[in-house]
């Protein structure tokens, strides 16, 4: 569920003034979404297809916001037609984008076919994008909101941008780490955007400052750690110096390694999935927000698997995000299913 409509706000093209005490913050891309009603081989004259706006930044941003946390998107967006309705649209969902920066450039762009087994195809349009000018004189502007803030996403497909994006990342996280906060991050590897090797090197810099590593397998973590076997994964994570790795293998599987132990959680299964892009992000969103505001990592990790399996109802990364009261509610049913599992009990009734 989504919040009521506002409009947005313009986005500054100098900083403005510093606005403490974000819970969470998110650092990244954020991309106009084409999202066709077909496979992409099978595209031909006369595919139907609808606009919307995705990107990892954008879908964690806005689970982040729908879980209760005070969320602000770090970006740079374009100056072409389509960012005020991006704006609007983020805005929309409960994000403040009243730090996001402006460009002269296109905003980058996908087109997405998406199933619910998370065999998607896209097509990227990235190139000279306005988010891939995400640079540390961003971060540098943006310091005392990264100093203040509880928690920080960023990901390895906003490190991958560009060079500049690359540096950028790692000062943010730097910053944030440096001034106590928490930092989330997702590998995401993309071989289109960068090579293994380069991607490796920035998780090497990043994983020891990072309180929670959220990956998927086999493809990342075959990528990143040279291993399909989730277990290995999250132990080759952790070596990295990653505090606390949550490894997707499917949609029905998640391993969580706190050092203290590794395990496989429960996933809650929507009854009736579209698709499940986003899922990952909404789950990193939702459990980053509720670590900011308090929650133990098992519930934050409940709320945000409840969470992302919620998200697959709605088609593209931000077509359905699902309000706090939804997921804590399946949260709760979930670890009741479980434990009756578990116990072999009868059911809790209410009245």
């Amino acid at each position: 569920m989504t919040r009521s409509a506002t409009s947005a706000p313009s986005a500054p093209s100098a900083p403005s003034a510093p606005v403490e005490g974000y819970d969470v913050l998110v650092l990244g891309e954020v991309l106009v979404e084409i999202h066709a009603d077909t496979a992409l081989r099978e595209a031909a004259d006369g595919t139907t297809a609808r606009v919307s706006y995705s990107g990892d930044a954008l879908n964690a941003a806005a689970a982040s916001a729908a879980a209760g946390a005070r969320t602000a998107l770090l970006a740079v967006v374009g100056d072409d037609e389509l960012s005020l309705p991006l704006l609007a649209r983020a805005t929309e969902l409960g994000v403040d984008v009243s730090h996001v920066r402006r460009a002269p450039r296109p905003n980058g762009a996908y087109l997405l076919c998406a199933d619910t087994e998370g065999d998607r195809e896209f097509v990227y349009w990235r190139t000279g994008s306005a988010g891939s000018t995400l640079s540390v004189e961003h971060i540098e502007s943006w310091r005392e909101l990264l100093t203040g803030c509880k928690a920080l996403i960023t990901s390895g497909i906003t490190g991958a941008l560009s060079p500049g994006s690359r540096d950028a990342v790692l000062l943010a996280a730097e910053t944030v780490h440096g001034a106590g906060g928490h930092l989330s991050y997702d590998p995401n590897f993309r071989s289109r955007l960068t090579g293994r090797g380069e991607a490796r090197s920035l998780l090497a810099r990043i994983a020891p400052l990072t309180g929670l590593l959220k990956t998927s397998c086999p493809a990342d973590a075959l990528a990143m750690v040279g291993t399909d076997y989730p277990a290995e994964a999250a132990a080759r994570y952790r070596a990295l110096g990653a505090r606390t790795v949550v490894v997707t293998a499917g949609a029905d599987r998640l391993l969580l390694d706190t050092g203290a132990g590794a395990g496989y959680v429960p996933v809650p299964v929507d009854p009736d999935p579209v698709d499940a892009t986003g899922a990952g992000d909404c789950f990193t969103g939702t459990a980053t927000a509720r670590l900011a505001l308090g929650d133990t990592l098992a519930d934050a990790v409940a709320y945000a698997t409840a969470a992302a399996s919620l998200s697959v109802s709605g088609r593209g990364g931000t077509g359905y995000v699902p309000g706090f009261t939804e997921t804590a509610a399946l949260a709760a049913a979930h670890r009741e299913h479980v434990l009756r599992l578990r116990t072999g009990r009868a059911p809790t009734r209410t009245a």
